[in-house]
């Protein structure tokens, strides 16, 4: 049970209600994570944005790369509610089942080449507390492998946009 009060439907801002409503039709219910990010409309969003932006738009990283530095970042974080949510968004995109459970094993689990295994582990990386710690070299290194500057960023935004969903997720109890 959340540590918060989640609001219902008929709770939420009509503008996040036009956005809930196919969803409550198609599926008979609304995430936790949905209803906690509802309480307040600017967070909501704000981090729809960061949804739409990084993770469904197409951008210059592969479907199956950033499901899978969603899942890793998420199995990292402890967060199993996103690890399951995002277990059901990696197929709607076109994950394939044996993928998703790879990644859930590890990356070195993973059947994909040894440049991309080489910037999810950046991404675990990128996604600890010392960060702070990360060198020039290792971003070079990425670029060698044939990772533009900006697929680098956008990684690590995906990082941070995890970082921010797990913590919330973690700290209000959700799907618990």
């Amino acid at each position: 049970m959340a540590h918060v009060s989640l609001p219902e439907f008929e709770e939420m801002d009509p503008q996040i209600q036009e956005i809930a409503r196919p969803i409550l039709e198609k599926t008979g219910q609304l995430g936790e994570i949905f209803k906690l990010l509802a309480v307040r409309k600017d967070i909501y969003f704000a981090t729809d944005g960061m949804i739409q932006a990084y993770l469904l738009k197409e951008t210059e990283l592969s479907y199956d790369t950033k499901e899978s530095i969603a899942l890793l970042i998420s199995k990292e974080n402890g967060c199993k509610m996103c690890v399951d949510v995002h277990k059901s968004i990696a197929k709607m995109l076109g994950m394939s089942e044996e993928r998703i459970e790879e990644v859930l094993e590890g990356i070195d689990s993973i059947h994909t080449t040894e440049e991309e295994k080489e910037l999810l582990r950046f991404c675990v990386r990128a996604s600890h507390k010392d960060n702070y710690k990360v060198l020039k070299g290792e971003i070079d290194h990425l670029k060698t492998l044939g990772y533009s500057e900006s697929q680098i960023i956008e990684a690590v935004a995906i990082v941070g946009y995890f970082n921010y969903i797990n913590t919330l997720s973690n700290v209000f109890a959700l799907g618990e």
